[in-house]
């Protein structure tokens, strides 16, 4: 005998009135026709990858601006440290600030506390 198990979600969905340009409105159209589905799940859709962009975009600043560390900036992105190195590597991102020597200081005094 097979029992299946179903996992149930449920989503408290907030109403969101906003204004678009005719411009917006139209794209919208657009991504409906394409992708056969209502007005409401795709603009649920578009918000949530735009947040998901945003998240991405500050996590990158704040890391470049040395604002943050890489962990607290991959925790901003929502991402895991592997993702967000693959999302630093990908957009070229320069955030190490140690000059040339500092760096080979950094890694005799690592290596030498390795070997202890």
């Amino acid at each position: 005998m097979r029992y299946l198990l179903y996992t149930v979600v449920v989503l408290t969905l907030k109403p969101l009135a906003v204004r678009v340009p005719e411009e917006v409105d139209k794209e919208i159209r657009e991504i409906i026709e394409e992708e056969k589905l209502d007005k409401a799940t795709v603009v649920r859709n578009l918000l949530e990858i735009g947040i998901a962009e945003w998240r991405k975009q500050t996590a990158v600043e704040l890391l470049q601006r040395g604002k943050v560390t890489f962990a607290k900036a991959a925790e901003i992105a929502k991402l895991s440290l592997w993702e967000f190195a693959d999302l630093v590597k990908q957009r070229n991102v320069e955030w190490v600030r140690l000059s040339p020597e500092d760096l080979d200081r950094e890694f005799r005094e690592a290596s030498a506390a390795k070997c202890k």
